[in-house]
């Protein structure tokens, strides 16, 4: 068994070190005597899965875990809950006392608990709660004394289940009702008649209500009709002579100032009229009035209220904080701020839920102070709807677009609004910690903000939360750290406070898990990446790549094994990735995704994973060829990012020889010399490379030829914004024509066949000798020249040196062929060889060390030295060559000191 707190640690139980801790913690420590109303306490901050868990330890936690005093209330709105659940907690729920639900299915199942001592019960997302349903959990709790369904719509139950109600729960101290159709006088009068003590009333965002027949129930001392369609002029004659009427809120209503006239001055009762957001409502001074309360947008509604309490010589700037502070508390204007804190707090929800005009003013001067002193309510429901509304209210959703609405956020900052937010996260209900992370979500979207978020402590909060075993819960604080992680310095001190190791299990925990989305983001941080591997991440993405049926899904988990494979040279992440069973066949499987997203990331996951021999062969051998050729021949209404990265993936497959054979016979050369025509750099770039690669074997070179290449490849020479693209396709054009290709086109019978290639060997050879013309300035050329002294050496080499080439990688067959190259009768390619070798030999390339250690096995100095030395020898390729052989020069000398200063 696990445990957070263990043991006091001021005790004389010292622990010495962690290898031993479990066995000195058993010698010192015996759960199972822990008195048994500290473990009740334990199971009180617990929720129910975890409650669950605990009691399953042993036959004396079992018992306590069924206490009654545990299950005196429920919350079942972030759990499934149906009949047969419902059943099974029926032997705890003997004295349930107040229950929480969520959906039909849920209020249908509540009949099923046999809780005959309920007294509150509390319904969200009622749409398809039926008067049957109603009517039923009526007749079965008659001890109900607190009925409450919204804020959503209950359209379909009728006045008559309002009978019902009346007339089994004769009980009921406070009713709330939202979205009804119809509200008959005979339904408001059944409550008159049969529930005497019904002091809170609330008929709210309804169609229709019978003013006249509210007149007559008399009990009431809190009325609310929010948002419902009123005749004032009825009402305001029948209401006035309500007796022990105290607060009524009118807000999101077309009440006018007349209307609130009448009100406060006709009923001698009446103290609190809350009349937020309503349009039709013009300022005036509510001091004609006095005694009288009105809240309103244009009234100051901290002053207002602090005329509540006796002495306010010194007005309090928060009432609401000098009223929970208050230690001999007044029971009649306790009752009435409670009623005060929900009416805000419910209009302020559904105001922020659509956008009202004329009212953003209020929103920053008052509607974040009060949403920050609503927070910090001692009524949980309270606590809950102001955190949502303040997920809701800083968000902008103009245009269909969501943005942070910085005046707002400013005002949640400035009111201290992130702090009291971490006080929030500590609540021991999953409703409460499951919003608060999500507001927190929703500040951490902007990135200055989420840098002050993080400064606060956040992060080690929202892992925690995390951990939670309620789903949603865990989903929103992973969205939180989805947006921290957006930041770059947040990705570390995430991997710090064990986040990823906490993502990673939350991935295996749940099918399809929230935590994938952020582990992409923290995997674009090279030290992340590697506490991705070593906490098991790789198998986690690589369950949900091959296993999820959420495109979502598959989409993050692709990103992320791509962007752990992306540090090639740093580490052995892709050789770890190809070694996971399962990995590389479903990324193939993906490339089949009939979303962009998902051929976006899982072809550049595979692109990196070609980088290692034996994963190229992994790939090939699950179909990666036939399906990336596929893909290729597909996309040409894709994204350019997908273009680019089959691209790619065909061009790292194509290392291999037998790839390269079979990406040709796969059909896979015409779609690249398409993708090579793209006006997209970077999709001319990888189409190039793969062409470059694919042209080393002689079939492959002349199916170039015939399918009209050479064409496409002396266009991106000639017209390519790109250098780089430029550089690779002159190399594939002097692979095609090196004369390795010769023997293939003696066996052509066509005479037409010949010639074409002719004229493409001719066409190749004008383009590669233009391309080299570009390099040789005047200015520069000539006197070096003459002099091949290092200095002038090193300027030349500043000016030809093509900086994107310095991150191309050969093998030894390439640079070899490069070398034979040198020897070619042809001054073409020899020119073109020695400026190939001279930009893998450069100094600071990433393979410059790679390459010079190639180019020293195949007697590459040798051979330029008499290479050099050819009285038929152009002069700018005896630069190349000087170039080459001052670069060889320069790093055998480099390693020799490396080697020496390591003896040493």
């Amino acid at each position: 068994m696990r445990m957070n707190n263990s043991f006091d640690r001021s005790s004389d139980c010292v622990i010495g070190d962690d290898a031993d801790f479990g066995t000195k913690l058993q010698s010192y420590v015996d759960w199972t005597g822990l008195p048994c109303d500290t473990v009740l306490d334990l199971f009180t901050r617990l929720n129910y899965h975890d409650r669950a868990s605990l009691a399953s330890t042993c036959s004396k936690w079992r018992n306590l875990g069924a206490s009654s005093y545990l299950w005196s209330s429920l919350d079942t709105r972030l759990y499934q809950f149906n009949p047969s659940i419902a059943a099974s907690l029926a032997p705890r729920c003997a004295y349930l006392k107040k229950l929480r639900f969520r959906h039909g299915e849920s209020a249908e199942a509540i009949v099923h608990l046999q809780a005959k001592h309920l007294v509150e019960l509390s319904g969200e997302y009622c749409r398809k709660v039926t008067d049957a349903t109603l009517s039923m959990i009526a007749a079965r709790h008659d001890a109900l004394e607190c009925l409450e369904l919204g804020p959503d719509f209950c359209e379909n139950i009728t006045s008559e289940a309002i009978k019902i109600v009346a007339f089994c729960c004769q009980k009921l101290r406070k009713l709330h009702l939202s979205g009804l159709k119809d509200v008959s006088s005979e339904a408001v009068e059944c409550l008159a008649k049969y529930c005497t003590q019904l002091s809170d009333l609330g008929f709210l965002d309804c169609f229709k209500i019978d003013e006249e027949a509210l007149g007559k129930v008399v009990s009431v001392r809190y009325l609310s009709v929010a948002g419902t369609s009123i005749d004032w002029n009825v009402a305001t004659e029948n209401w006035k002579r309500l007796p022990n009427l105290i607060g009524l809120d009118v807000s999101r209503t077309d009440i006018d100032k007349t209307a609130v006239s009448r009100l406060l001055e006709s009923s001698s009762s009446l103290e609190v009229l809350c009349a937020l957001f309503c349009d039709s409502l013009e300022s005036f001074s509510s001091n004609r009035v006095r005694g009288k309360v009105l809240l309103a947008p244009f009234t100051d509604i901290f002053d207002e209220l602090a005329s509540i309490f006796a002495d306010d010589s010194k007005k309090p700037k928060d009432v609401f904080s000098y009223w929970r502070g208050v230690i001999s508390k007044d029971k009649c204007i306790d009752e009435k701020m409670r009623w005060i804190e929900w009416s805000i707090s419910h209009t302020l929800q559904r105001c922020s839920e659509s956008i009202i005009p004329g009212f953003d003013d209020f929103w920053v001067s008052q509607g974040a102070k009060l949403l920050l002193s609503l927070l910090q309510s001692s009524q949980e429901d309270v606590q809950e709807k102001a955190v949502k509304t303040l997920a809701t209210f800083i968000v902008n959703d103009d245009d269909d677009t969501a943005s942070l609405d910085f005046e707002r956020v400013e005002a949640v900052i400035r009111g201290g609004g992130i702090r009291i937010l971490l006080q929030l996260a500590k609540s021991s209900q999953d409703a409460i910690q499951s919003e608060t992370a999500k507001a927190i979500g929703h500040l951490s979207s902007n990135a200055n903000v989420a840098k002050t978020v993080a400064e606060q402590g956040w992060i080690s909060v929202l892992i925690g939360l995390t951990k939670s075993t309620t789903k949603l819960v865990a989903e929103e604080a992973t969205g939180g750290l989805w947006n921290l992680s957006v930041v770059e310095e947040n990705k570390y001190a995430i991997a710090q406070a064990g986040g990823v190791k906490a993502l990673v299990e939350l991935i295996y925990r749940w099918t399809i898990a929230y935590g994938v989305i952020v582990v992409p983001n923290l995997s674009t941080n090279r030290k992340c990446s590697e506490e991705v591997v070593r906490a098991g991440g790789v198998h986690a993405l690589v369950i949900l790549a091959r296993d999820s049926e959420h495109d979502g899904a598959n989409e993050q988990a692709s990103r992320a094994l791509r962007n752990i494979s992306a540090y090639r040279n740093s580490n052995n992440n892709i050789t770890i990735i190809g070694q996971v069973p399962g990995a590389i066949e479903a990324l193939v499987k993906l490339t089949k995704s009939i979303l962009d997203s998902v051929k976006l990331e899982t072809a550049g996951a595979l692109w990196n994973l070609s980088f290692d021999e034996k994963n190229r062969e992994s790939i090939a051998a699950v179909g990666g060829v036939e399906a990336l050729v596929a893909l290729a021949n597909s996309c040409s209404d894709a994204s350019t990012g997908v273009q680019q990265r089959v691209a790619g993936a065909l061009w790292g497959l194509a290392a291999s020889q037998a790839n390269s054979i079979a990406i040709g016979d796969e059909g896979g050369i015409p779609p690249l010399l398409a993708l090579a025509q793209s006006e997209v750099g970077d999709v001319q770039e990888t189409a190039a490379g793969a062409l470059w690669n694919l042209s080393f074997h002689p079939s492959n070179a002349l199916r170039i030829v015939e399918e009209g290449g050479v064409m496409a490849l002396a266009d991106i020479c000639s017209s390519s914004q790109s250098k780089l693209a430029r550089f690779i396709s002159v190399l594939a054009l002097a692979y095609i024509f090196d004369g390795r290709m010769d023997e293939m086109i003696k066996t052509t019978s066509e005479s037409t066949s010949k010639s074409f290639i002719a004229d493409c060997k001719s066409k190749a050879f004008r383009s590669i000798e233009a391309f080299i013309r570009t390099f040789m300035e005047p200015v520069i050329f000539a006197p070096a020249a003459l002099s091949f002294a290092p200095p002038m050496l090193a300027k030349y080499s500043a000016k030809v040196r093509i900086h994107e080439a310095g991150h191309l990688k050969c093998t030894a067959a390439e640079i070899g062929r490069f070398v034979t190259m040198l020897r070619n009768q042809c001054g073409t390619l020899r020119s073109c060889a020695a400026f190939a070798l001279l930009q893998f030999t450069l100094p600071k390339g990433r393979h410059v060390r790679h390459h010079t250690s190639l180019m020293q096995n195949a007697g590459g100095a040798r051979v330029l030295r008499s290479t050099a030395a050819a009285y038929n020898l152009s002069r700018e390729a005896k630069i190349y060559l000087k170039i080459v052989l001052n670069n060889l020069e320069n790093h055998t000398s480099e390693a020799k000191a490396e080697n020496q200063a390591h003896a040493a």
